[in-house]
């Protein structure tokens, strides 16, 4: 049964993560390629699991070097991004280069957290943004980058979790309405998330 929650206990010190991380990176790249997907041409779904949010913690701690004083923030920060066994969770983000042109599209994309969706044979899930802070602002500009929960019933995760479903992500924003149908590898990586 998969891990739901980073403790402290979980944690390698940093000196210790820094002899091994440019081959937990190489893992982890391969680990996330099958947890990916893309959805329209600037946004992409990065599915998120115990290993993704222990590996970001470890990240932070080594990047930022604040000690043990910064270990409550993150996990505070990122326990929430693991999926509880009844739900899928996504970071996903909208990915332009040109900043004019980032600010052009995001200014367009307000709420947009707010309609994305998984449907599995038929039946949609609605995505729930991470309630942590608020992904538009005022102005109606949406976040480069959102935080979305999938929630889903027993019955639903059996779906997703059976041979040949049909899986497709996508929002249903006026300025971004675009799906995309999940390949059969993903679809398998993600159904392990599920208790």
């Amino acid at each position: 049964m998969a891990k739901r929650e980073i403790t402290r206990a979980d944690l390698m010190p940093v000196a210790e993560y820094g002899k091994i991380r440019g081959e937990r990176r190489r893992e982890m790249s391969a680990y996330k390629r099958a947890r990916r997907m893309d959805v329209g041409p600037v946004a992409t779904f990065y599915f998120e699991s115990y290993e993704t949010m222990l590996n970001q913690i470890h990240e932070m701690l080594f990047i930022e070097k604040g000690g043990e004083a910064q270990i409550p923030d993150e996990l505070a920060a990122y326990n929430p991004l693991i999926p509880n066994g009844r739900e899928l969770v996504a970071t996903v983000m909208f990915e332009i280069d040109d900043p004019a042109r980032r600010a052009r599209v995001l200014a367009q994309l307000g709420g947009v957290e707010n309609t994305a969706f998984i449907e599995v044979d038929g039946v949609r899930m609605q995505g729930v943004a991470e309630a942590d802070a608020e992904r538009t602002n005022e102005e109606g500009k949406a976040s480069s980058v959102q935080f979305i929960h999938f929630p889903f019933t027993a019955e639903q995760a059996a779906s997703f979790r059976k041979d040949g479903a049909r899986v497709v992500l996508g929002f249903t924003h006026p300025n971004y309405g675009h799906m995309s149908v999940m390949p059969d590898a993903t679809r398998q990586a993600l159904a392990g998330d599920f208790a």
